[in-house]
């Protein structure tokens, strides 16, 4: 198994996260060790130290599959602000939890069709709330 990438997390992120996972029940969410496991290992800074290269909560991200050189864009959100629309990643999703934290640059497995692992590489960060300055969504 690849050394996981080192991550980073904005302390804000990290406190809303927190307290959704302390409201549920594991038999509702059972990737809940593991993304606290994400959690705990994770570099904490201020929003406003957040590298601008960096997946935070309700980024949006360009990735490459790098099988197929596809490119395509998600954004990261709480399971709140899931609305059914192609383009949003519950953070609650296991490659939402897996996406957290990561920089431009770094790789992770991807469940592809049939239930083949595909490598996926964050391309860019379209969008990110803290170096747009809005700390606060």
């Amino acid at each position: 198994m690849a050394r996981k990438p080192q991550i980073i997390l904005s302390s804000l992120d990290l406190d809303r996260i927190e307290a959704l996972l302390a409201a549920i029940p594991t038999s509702v969410f059972p990737g809940k060790a593991d993304l606290q496991a994400e959690l705990d290992r994770a570099d904490v800074l201020a929003p406003e130290e957040i590298p601008p290269n960096v997946v935070t909560m309700n980024s949006t991200v360009q990735f490459t599959m790098q099988e197929t050189g596809k490119e395509f864009c998600l954004t990261l959100v709480y399971p709140r602000d899931m609305d059914g629309s192609a383009d949003r990643i519950s953070i609650f999703a296991p490659v939402g939890s897996a996406l957290l934290g990561l920089s431009v640059g770094d790789e992770l497995a991807w469940p592809g069709p049939g239930g083949k692992a595909m490598t996926v590489r964050v391309k860019s960060i379209v969008y990110q709330p803290e170096s747009a300055g809005e700390l606060h969504r």
